[in-house]
């Protein structure tokens, strides 16, 4: 089936924009069509919505200018910036560029339509993402959609925010410690001042609902009555608002590594804390039975005590690896790694030497970074993606505490609950000065057909987390990963491979939802997504 409509529908297009608007437009919309025929003169609420579908369709009908994304890249892979409304209440207002990218369906006649594609975040840049994700998808997928990335509003060449911040106001991986405390207040209250100052009207339309409707703008702009999805990690929310918002125009939806709708964005703080110690403790049976290797311990119970006994030594007296000083708390602060038993176990006892005096093991050989094409990085503040990320946790929801009292009852509540990480999750965070968003947070409940992958042991949204977005989409069908390692299930050679794909080019779902288990052999992570949270993650051992 082809979802491409001519361009001369353009105007409906736009129309169909209207539900984007602000929620009490929708509602009272909805009242007024049930109180029965409208009389003279028209309520305000359609006459407001009829002056919003006359403002938004000069954004449906923009033509985008494609060339060539960038000199070092494939002719095929083309980029071209349309405008978006700063805000969509008053889409006569200020706008905002908005960068899309595209390689287009390499089969014509099979062509299906356009795929979307989000690495996550917030604050994650996607352009790249039809010739990066592209390398790692089936055939069968690239020559049935067009492969559509983009930069969402404030992020990389998306009218990217800048806070100003230095490299210590990046540094958000703080623990709790009473006498630290009053220095953590008022940094999470300098880093609000700073983007508030730094961005004055626009911050509190940095959300996702927005960035949702900007989605929908590209829809139009492309011709396409539905678009297909593929999001990872946060891009799993932003999918999902947009099923909220649209029901009606999402095809195919791969949500991948889930984001929680319901702990939307403190919650998803502390359930790193949560499913960091479950990790923590299957890491210590795994290295308890490779004694011999790293000499850690033969029990489960050993291996605690000699990773509890570097912490408390490593806050006494930093141990210096490989030219960094490493403190408890930094240690600590690694909590990802634990979902990663061998390398976790190789860190670990690097620097059990390093501190007794002894001379390390080699480090182990990383994968790459991924890196971005020189165009993709020209004109982005250094602190882009801090200034996107809190714009949008902070401002996505209402739900943050403001009395930083709170957070100091909460941080040492889960220090004692969740000893690993539980006090750098529940620490006063910048949102506690934020100033509200545009609009309440989305409450997502939909029948939309889309498909969720997770795996087991998903350092950054743990399985826990997959389930809850799995909940709510009641419509959805989930496959689980087994014993499955790393953010990223799709294009990682994971079992589900072949499921995602299937649903993508042919629309069927499994049945039920499923669990599957990739042979040691064949599983790799090799994604190098974005990072879910700006600075302290990753670190030099991490795989993601």
């Amino acid at each position: 089936m082809r979802n491409r409509i001519a361009p001369v529908v353009a105007l409906a297009a736009a129309a169909a924009l209207v539900p984007a608007l602000t929620p009490a437009v929708a509602a009272a919309g909805t009242r007024a069509e049930a109180a029965g025929p409208p009389v003279a003169p028209a309520p305000p609420a359609a006459v407001a919505r009829t002056a919003a579908t006359a403002a938004l369709a000069p954004f449906a009908r923009q033509k985008p200018r494609w060339s060539r994304c960038d000199a070092q890249a494939p002719a095929e892979f083309e980029c071209a910036t349309i405008e978006v409304p700063l805000d969509y209440a008053r889409p006569d207002g200020k706008r905002l560029d908005l960068a899309i990218s595209r390689i287009k369906a390499t089969s014509p006649r099979d062509r299906h339509g356009v795929l979307l594609i989000n690495p996550g975040g917030p604050g994650g840049q996607g352009l790249d993402m039809p010739l990066y994700i592209g390398a790692q998808l089936p055939d069968a997928v690239k020559r049935r959609y067009d492969l559509i990335g983009f930069d969402p509003r404030g992020v990389g060449q998306s009218s990217p925010v800048s806070c100003g911040l230095n490299a210590e106001e990046m540094d958000w991986q703080r623990p709790y410690k009473a006498a630290t405390w009053d220095k953590d207040v008022r940094w999470a209250r300098t880093v609000a001042e700073k983007c508030r100052a730094g961005n004055g009207a626009v911050l509190p339309h940095l959300t996702t609902r927005n960035t949702a409707r900007d989605l929908d703008v590209v829809r139009a702009v492309l011709g396409e009555k539905k678009i297909s999805y593929l999001g990872y990690s946060y891009g799993t929310y932003l999918g999902a608002v947009y099923t909220q918002m649209f029901p009606r125009r999402a095809d195919r939806f791969v949500l991948d590594s889930a984001v929680d709708p319901a702990r939307i964005w403190r919650g998803m703080f502390q359930v790193w804390a949560e499913g960091a110690e479950p990790a923590f403790t299957r890491w210590t049976r795994w290295t308890a039975e490779r004694d011999d290797a790293y000499g850690l311990g033969d029990t489960p119970a050993e291996v605690r005590t000699a990773f509890w006994d570097l912490v408390a030594r490593a806050d006494r007296d930093p141990v210096d690896l490989d030219g960094r000083l490493w403190t408890g708390d930094a240690i600590r602060a690694e909590r990802a790694l634990f979902f990663y038993p061998a390398y976790a176990a190789d860190a670990v006892a690097r620097l059990k030497a390093a501190a007794e005096g002894r001379t390390p093991a080699p480090a182990p050989a990383t994968a790459p970074a991924r890196t971005l094409l020189p165009s993709f990085a020209r004109a982005v503040p250094e602190d882009n993606m801090d200034a996107s990320f809190w714009s949008v946790v902070c401002g996505d929801t209402r739900a943050w505490p403001r009395d930083p009292e709170q957070y100091r009852r909460d941080a040492l509540r889960d220090k004692a609950a969740y000893p690993l990480y539980g006090d750098f999750a529940s620490h006063i965070k910048p949102c506690a000065f934020w100033g509200n968003g545009s609009e309440p947070a989305t409450r997502i409940g939909n029948t939309v057909r889309a498909l969720v992958l997770q795996n087991e042991w998903d350092s950054q949204t743990p399985l826990v987390s997959g389930q809850g977005l799995r909940r709510v989409m009641k419509g959805a069908r989930m496959v689980t990963v087994l014993d499955g390692e790393g953010h990223g299930v799709y294009g990682s050679g994971s079992c589900a491979d072949a499921t995602a794909t299937a649903y993508l080019t042919t629309g069927r779902l499994p049945a039920a939802d499923t669990t599957c288990r990739t042979a040691p052999a064949q599983a790799r992570n090799d994604l190098r997504l974005p990072p879910p949270a700006p600075q302290g993650l990753p670190d030099r051992w991490s795989r993601f």
